[in-house]
C-alpha cells in the first residue's frame, strides 16, 4: 500500500539527516538512493537499475549512468561539491544512446547535499538543499505514480497512446478475436495500462513486470496469464486464494464491474505479445482521460482511423459549454464566501456539500468528454475550497477527514453504442484517480478510491427513445449538457427522421430540422419548471434559415425557456492530427423564470479564433440582442411571396433530365458536327458557378421546335427520347408525369430580355454576394435566383450591406457558404419607410458599383468580390452605396453588421405584426409596414 505524504515527509527528514554531510560518488551512490527510494516506500531494486551502460555523445564513448529508471528518471551523481552544471550536461549526452521509448521524463542531478530535479516534458525545474527535502519531496510524487499535471488536448501523447491501441486492436481482429469481447478485452487493457504508470498499481510497471517476466516469448501464454490477472483484480484481497502467486497477489480489487463479466480471451503470439509490452513501455501518466476515449473509440474502425486521424471533442471547446453553464457561477459563489469575515468557514463546507449534491446529464455522452472534464473542473474547485478551509495550517481539521464529496455517482450519461458508453465509465475512473492523486500531493494524504465503490451511470440506449427520467430523475438533475450528433434533415435515416417528426410534432413531413434538435426539445420537455441548465453544442443551422421558425417556439412557448449564454458560430475543433471542422454554436438554456439577468454571448471576428463577451438582457434565437424587439421571440418564417413589395424572385430552369440536355462546350462541338442544324436550338445556361467563375455549358432547347424541325434532327429526336425513358422510369411520381412533355423542363424560366441575377450559394469569405444581370438566349438554372424587369434600384437594395446583412443573420448556410432562400431572404426582408418608391434615390450609387465593375472586364465576378483581390474603386462604390441605403432606415450610422441584422428584425417584427409576431403572412400580401 503507498504510503502517506504525512508519513514520507518525517521519513524525508530522517534520511536528511541521515546523509548530511556525506557525499563520495563511487562508494556511496547506490546506498544513498537505496535510502532515498526507501523513502517513499518502494524498492529501488524493482524499478531502476545502477550503472547502466550507454554510449555517450562524445565520438560514441561508452559511459555509465548511475541510476536509470527507464521512460521515468535518470540520475547523474557527483560528489559533495561537486559542479552540478557540468553533472546535467553529462547526464544530457547520454540521451542520444537511449532508445525513444526508453527516454526518460525527469532528470535529477545531486552532489548529495543539494538537488536539482527537472520535468524535461514540461520543463519545470527546482533545486533545493538536502536539508529542504521535506518540504520538496512531494516534487518527487512521480515515484509513486502521483504527480501534478497540465491537461493539454493538443499533446501528442494523447495520439501516441491510442496508436498503440489500436495496432493491438487491429493484430487481435486479424486473428479472429472480434466484436464486444474484443471491445470489453481493450478497456480492460487500457485500465490496466493507465495503472501501471499511475500509482493504482504499486509498485509502478507491476504490470509490464508481470507481462515480462511470467510470460513466453512466443506469447502462447499471455492470453489465460492476463485472463488470471483480470480475475485476480475482480476479486477483494481477503477473498483470494492463499496459494496465489505473489505477483499476482500485490495487484489490488478494482471493483467497479470492470473486470466482472466474463468474456473469452484472444490468443496470443509472438509479435502480438511484442505490440503489447511496447504499449506497457509507453508512459500512460501523461494522457487526458477525456481526449483518450475518443481517440480510443476510433480505432474501432481502422478505415476511418487512417483516412482521417482520431476524432476528439477538444477540452478548450467544452469548456466553452460548462464555464458559462455552471463553473463561472460556482466559482464567484466560491470567492465571495472565501472573502466573508464571519461565518466563512461553516458557509465554505456549506458550499462543498453543495458541490457534492450537483448531478449531470449527458444524453449523448458518447466517450464521456463533457462528464470528464466536468467532473474534472468540479473537483479542481473542491481542492480550492479545500485549500481555504486549511489556511495556513498544514492540516485539514477533523471536520474534513473525509476530503472529497465529489465523486463520479454523480455524473449520469446516455449512449447508443455500447462501446463508448464503457469508455465513458472507464475514462471517469482514469479521471477520478488523477484527481485524487491531486488531492494528495495537495493536502499530504494519501487519498485513493481504490477498489471502486461508485461508478458513473452510463446507460446504453437511443436517448430518442428513452426516458430521461428513468436514467436520472428530473427532480436531482442540476444540469443537462453535450454534444448531440449532427445530422441534417437531408443525410438523415428514414428511422432518424421519423424520430425528431414525432419529437417535434410539426405534423406534415415534419419540417426540416437537424437531428440535434431533437435534444433541444426533450431537453425542455424533461427540464420542466425546475432550476436545471441545459447546454448544448449544435450545428448553426438551427439558429439560422428555415429552422429557427421551426423549433424555437417549441422552446420559448411550449417548454418556456429562455436563451441564457449562446457562443455564435465558431469552428468546433474535431480532428486529432488536422483540423478538421464543423462550424458549430453552444446554446445555453434555462426555464425563463430561472434565466440569469444578464444574458452572456460570445461572438467570434474570425471563427478559427477566440470570442469576446457582452452581456444583454434577452437574446434572439439569431443570437444577438432582443431588447429591441417587442417580442424578442420573434422569429423569420418562411413565406411563398413577398410581404414586402418587390416583385417576386424566381428560380432558374430545372430541366429534370438525366443530364441529356446539358452539355460543355466539347460536347456541343461533337454534336453540331454530326447533326449542324441544331446549333438554334443550344442556348448558354448559366448556374451559380458559371455566373461567378465563368466558364461555359450550353441546354438543348427543343421546347418551341416544330415537328418539322424535329423530324430532321435524328440526334435531337434521341435526346428527347432519352429524357422521356428517364422520366417515366423515376421513382418519383411527378418525374413520372413529365414524361409526356419531354421537351418540357421540369421548371421553365426563360426571359426574353435582360434579367437580375443572384446566384444561391455564395462563398462565406466574400462581404457581398456578387449580383448581377444576365440577357437572352442565356437560360438561368435553378442555381440562382431570377428577377425580370428588375430595376437599378432593387439591384442596389439587394447589392447593399443591409441586405447582405439579413441574409447572413436569417438566411440559412450550405455548409458554411451563404445560401441565398426566397421564401426566408428575400420575401422577408424589410423595406425602409416609403417602400419600393425610395429606391430611385440609390440608383446613382447603383450605377456606379456597376461602373466599378466595367473598369476590369476580364475579371470575373468572383475575382472582384474576392476580398484579398476587391479593387478599391469598387469596394468605395459599395461603401457609398451602403450609407445611401442605411440613410433610407435611420439617420445614424450602423456601427456593426449584427446592429443591421438586429435593427431590421425590428423592421421586420412591425411588418408582420398586424398578422400576429413571427407568423407567416396570409397569401398574397405585399404591402409592408413599419
Amino acid at each position: 500500500m503507498r504510503l502517506p505524504w504525512n508519513e514520507i515527509r518525517p521519513r524525508a527528514a530522517a534520511f536528511a539527516k541521515k546523509w548530511a554531510g556525506k557525499g563520495y560518488e563511487k562508494g556511496e551512490t547506490q546506498l544513498f538512493y537505496r535510502d532515498f527510494f526507501d523513502v517513499f516506500g518502494v524498492p529501488v531494486q524493482r524499478v531502476a537499475q545502477f550503472e547502466r551502460p550507454v554510449k555517450a555523445l562524445d565520438a560514441g564513448k561508452s559511459g555509465f549512468i548511475d541510476l536509470f529508471w527507464k521512460g521515468v528518471l535518470l540520475v547523474e551523481q557527483k560528489s559533495k561539491g561537486r559542479d552540478l552544471a557540468s553533472a546535467r550536461e553529462q547526464a544530457l549526452d547520454y540521451f542520444p544512446g537511449l532508445k525513444d521509448s526508453e527516454l526518460p521524463r525527469f532528470l535529477l542531478v545531486s552532489d548529495f547535499q543539494n538537488f536539482e530535479l527537472k520535468d524535461l516534458v514540461t520543463d519545470a525545474s527546482v533545486s533545493f538543499a538536502l536539508a529542504e527535502l521535506p518540504k520538496h519531496v512531494e516534487k518527487f510524487g512521480f515515484i509513486l505514480g502521483v504527480e501534478k499535471r497540465a491537461f493539454d488536448d493538443q499533446d501528442p501523447v494523447n495520439i501516441k497512446a491510442a496508436e498503440l491501441v489500436g495496432k493491438i486492436h487491429d493484430r487481435l481482429e486479424e486473428s479472429g478475436y472480434t466484436g464486444h469481447d474484443l471491445e470489453v478485452f481493450l478497456v480492460r487493457l487500457v485500465f490496466c495500462l493507465f495503472a501501471d504508470d499511475t500509482g493504482i498499481f504499486e509498485p509502478r510497471e507491476s504490470f509490464l513486470d508481470y507481462l515480462q517476466h511470467r510470460t513466453q516469448d512466443d506469447g502462447s501464454d499471455l492470453g489465460p496469464k492476463l485472463a488470471l490477472l483480470f480475475q485476480t483484480l475482480n476479486t477483494p484481497e481477503d477473498r483470494r486464494n492463499s496459494t496465489l502467486d505473489e505477483d499476482l497477489a500485490r495487484f489490488p480489487y478494482v471493483n467497479g464491474q470492470l473486470f466482472s463479466d466474463a468474456i473469452s480471451i484472444p490468443s496470443f503470439d509472438a509479435p502480438t505479445r511484442k505490440l503489447l509490452l511496447e504499449a506497457c513501455e509507453f508512459d500512460w501518466a501523461g494522457i487526458s482521460p477525456a481526449i483518450f476515449g475518443s481517440l480510443f473509440q476510433s480505432v474501432m474502425d481502422a478505415k476511418e482511423r487512417r483516412a482521417q486521424g482520431a476524432h476528439y471533442t477538444t477540452e478548450k471547446n467544452i469548456l466553452k459549454v460548462i464555464k458559462p453553464l455552471f463553473l463561472d457561477a460556482l466559482w464567484a459563489e466560491f470567492r465571495r464566501l472565501d472573502a466573508l469575515r464571519s461565518d466563512r468557514r461553516k458557509r465554505l463546507l456549506e458550499f462543498q456539500q453543495k458541490l457534492g449534491t450537483l448531478r449531470f446529464l449527458d444524453p449523448a455522452c458518447g466517450c464521456g468528454n463533457f462528464l470528464i472534464i466536468a467532473y474534472r473542473e468540479l473537483r479542481t474547485l473542491e481542492i480550492e475550497v479545500l485549500r481555504a478551509l486549511r489556511g495556513k495550517s498544514d492540516q485539514l481539521e477533523a471536520d474534513t477527514a473525509v476530503l472529497s464529496v465529489v465523486d463520479v455517482d454523480q455524473f449520469f450519461g446516455i449512449e447508443f453504442s455500447e462501446f463508448p458508453a464503457r469508455i465513458a465509465e472507464t475514462a471517469m475512473w482514469m479521471m477520478d484517480h488523477i484527481m485524487n492523486n491531486r488531492l494528495s500531493l495537495e493536502f499530504g494524504q494519501s487519498y485513493a478510491r481504490i477498489p471502486l465503490r461508485k461508478s458513473p451511470t452510463i446507460k446504453h440506449g437511443d436517448a430518442l427513445e428513452m426516458d430521461w427520467a428513468e436514467v436520472l430523475s428530473p427532480e436531482r438533475c442540476s444540469y443537462v449538457l453535450g454534444n448531440p450528433p449532427f445530422i441534417g434533415s437531408k443525410f438523415q435515416s428514414p428511422e432518424q427522421r421519423a424520430q425528431v417528426r414525432r419529437v417535434a410534432n410539426l405534423g406534415g413531413s415534419g419540417g426540416s430540422l437537424d437531428y440535434v434538435a431533437a435534444w433541444f426539445i426533450l431537453a425542455g420537455r424533461y427540464v420542466g419548471a425546475r432550476p436545471i441548465g441545459i447546454g448544448f453544442v449544435a450545428t448553426n443551422s438551427i439558429t439560422q434559415g428555415e429552422q429557427v421558425a421551426q423549433l424555437w417556439p417549441l422552446l420559448f412557448e411550449q417548454s418556456k425557456l429562455e436563451i441564457a449564454f449562446a457562443h455564435r458560430t465558431f469552428a468546433w475543433g474535431s480532428d486529432a492530427r488536422g483540423k478538421a471542422h464543423v462550424h458549430v454554436v453552444i446554446i445555453g438554456l434555462a426555464r425563463a423564470e430561472h434565466a440569469p439577468p444578464a444574458r452572456r454571448l460570445y461572438s467570434y471576428e474570425d471563427i478559427n479564433g477566440e470570442p469576446f463577451e457582452s452581456v444583454h438582457s434577452v437574446l434572439s434565437p439569431y443570437l444577438f440582442d432582443a431588447s429591441q424587439l417587442a417580442n424578442p421571440h420573434v422569429v423569420v418564417a418562411e413565406v411563398s411571396r413577398p410581404v414586402n413589395g418587390l416583385p417576386r424572385l424566381l428560380s432558374g430552369s430545372q430541366p429534370i433530365d438525366g443530364g441529356h440536355y446539358v452539355f460543355t462546350p466539347d460536347e456541343r462541338r461533337a454534336f453540331l458536327r454530326l447533326e449542324p442544324e441544331a446549333r438554334p436550338l443550344f442556348r448558354p445556361f448559366v448556374g451559380a458557378e458559371e455566373f461567378l467563375n465563368g466558364g461555359e455549358r450550353y441546354l438543348l432547347f427543343a421546347r418551341d421546335a416544330s415537328p418539322e424541325t424535329l423530324k430532321r434532327l435524328p440526334m435531337v429526336r434521341e435526346r428527347v427520347a432519352a429524357v422521356r425513358t428517364f422520366r417515366r422510369t423515376s421513382k418519383r411520381e411527378g418525374t413520372q408525369q413529365l414524361a409526356d412533355t419531354p421537351t418540357l423542363f421540369q421548371v421553365n424560366v426563360i426571359p426574353d430580355s435582360t434579367f437580375l441575377v443572384v446566384p444561391e450559394v455564395s462563398s462565406e469569405r466574400r462581404e457581398y454576394i456578387p449580383i448581377g444581370w444576365l440577357e437572352p438566349p442565356v437560360i438561368p438554372s435553378n442555381l440562382v435566383r431570377v428577377m425580370e424587369q428588375a430595376t437599378l434600384g432593387q439591384f442596389g437594395l439587394l447589392t447593399s450591406a443591409m441586405h447582405m446583412s439579413w441574409m447572413r443573420h436569417i438566411g440559412g448556410r450550405l455548409k458554411s457558404d451563404y445560401r441565398y432562400a426566397i421564401g426566408l431572404v428575400y420575401n422577408t426582408f424589410p423595406l425602409p419607410a416609403g417602400g419600393t418608391a425610395v429606391l430611385a434615390q440609390i440608383e446613382p450609387m447603383a450605377q456606379a458599383v456597376l461602373d466599378a465593375r466595367a473598369e476590369h472586364r476580364e475579371a470575373t465576378l468572383a475575382d472582384l468580390y474576392d476580398p484579398d483581390t476587391m479593387p478599391s474603386a469598387l469596394r468605395r462604390a459599395h461603401q457609398a452605396l451602403d450609407r445611401a441605403v442605411e440613410r433610407l432606415y435611420r439617420k445614424a450610422p450602423f456601427k456593426t453588421d449584427r446592429e443591421r441584422a438586429e435593427y431590421l428584425l425590428g423592421f421586420y417584427e412591425k411588418m408582420v405584426s398586424p398578422l400576429g409576431v413571427g407568423a407567416a403572412p396570409r397569401r398574397g400580401t405585399r404591402k409592408p409596414r413599419g
